[in-house]
């Protein structure tokens, strides 16, 4: 019997992807095919940037970028989040290429196509390479859940409502208004 294996793909197999078409993310050596998101997505994802984009301008404690940018985490584990915060103390890690680590805060906006991803593998990956908070934002439910991965990767320290407001340590003085990411 004929026994075919596979090997992962690695960052350098991603690296030699087309620049232009489909994005891609690599999870756990697998290339996954990520589509354009809906327009309510693109809408939650342009607020919350705005706001945090106008807390730094006043507040110069880091840089933020929005997908398509790599990160790289390990070597079979390269995703395009919506929205990254890289703090001062860790643009080392920023490159020509992207993020070469993690980032002080990832966004994921859920999409049918993808939100298992988020949910689970990717979730896990960002708790173990070092990300400091994962926000994972639902636009059917209009719910932010607020997770500090080094303290628990499993369990939300926060699951916040459309009506709720946002606050956390990495960007002192912020108070988000969840009405204003979730406005159409």
């Amino acid at each position: 019997m004929l026994q075919v294996t596979h090997r992962a793909l690695t960052r350098y197999d991603y690296a030699n992807l087309p620049e232009f078409g489909p994005r891609y993310q690599l999870i756990e050596g697998e290339l996954h095919m990520a589509p354009a998101p809906n327009r309510y997505h693109q809408d939650i994802s342009r607020n919350l940037e705005w706001i945090l984009l106008r807390h730094l301008d006043e507040h110069s404690i880091g840089i933020l970028y929005h997908a398509p940018f790599d990160v790289y985490l390990t070597d079979i584990n390269v995703y395009q989040p919506d929205i990254i915060f890289v703090s001062k103390a860790n643009e080392h890690i920023l490159t020509e290429a992207g993020a070469e680590g993690a980032p002080d805060l990832v966004v994921e906006i859920l999409s049918p196509k993808t939100a298992r991803f988020d949910k689970e593998p990717k979730r896990e990956i960002y708790a173990r390479t070092g990300v400091t908070e994962l926000w994972i934002i639902d636009p059917e439910s209009r719910t932010l859940s607020r997770y500090c991965l080094r303290e628990n990767s499993q369990t939300p320290v926060a699951v916040l409502r459309e009506t709720d407001s946002l606050e956390t340590p990495l960007f002192p003085g912020l108070r988000i208004a969840l009405a204003g990411v979730f406005k159409k």
